[in-house]
């Protein structure tokens, strides 16, 4: 496996939330909100909409960066490039408005695998925060960037995120 330490790019990473130079093992056996895989974001101008505070479509946003920065943070390059995951469903619960300038924690961990289907949860607080601002859950299903075929998410994969099967 590459080193999970390396900086990483991958073909539909929208930049926000990007592979960091992390600490060893980072990333590995997210299974839960305490081994979650995190990064912290700060809204740009562009994402404030009418209300004064980040639009609804910008934590989504920050669902799917969180969950394709994982995995190409993850992957070993020639995995990260020959399988692809895409979204199934998504299930998104808003509680608190993030305002301009405030820093959120997006946190990520994974869920049940079963077939070509992974759940994902997501996260996103303000730093120290009891409380979500956002929670998400998601269904991806793993594709053969090949053939663009569901593919079953097998031991390797699971093995790439040290997570139980």
């Amino acid at each position: 496996m590459a080193d999970a330490t390396e900086m990483k790019t991958g073909p539909m990473q929208a930049g926000l939330i990007l592979p960091g130079s992390g600490p060893d093992n980072e990333g590995l056996g997210c299974v839960d909100f305490d081994t979650a895989f995190m990064r912290t974001v700060k809204p740009e101008p562009g994402d404030i909409d009418q209300m004064g505070h980040v639009n609804n479509v910008v934590y989504l946003r920050w669902v799917q960066d969180i969950a394709t920065t994982h995995w190409f943070s993850m992957a070993p390059d020639s995995m990260a490039h020959a399988c692809l995951f895409v979204v199934l469903k998504h299930t998104i619960e808003y509680r608190s408005p993030v305002e301009p300038g405030q820093d959120v924690e997006v946190r990520t961990w994974l869920g049940k695998a079963s077939g070509p289907r992974f759940g994902r949860h997501v996260d996103i607080r303000m730093p120290g925060a009891k409380r979500y601002a956002a929670r998400a859950e998601t269904v991806w299903c793993f594709i053969d960037a090949a053939t663009r075929r569901p593919k079953r998410v097998g031991r390797d994969v699971l093995d790439v995120f040290g997570v139980p099967g």
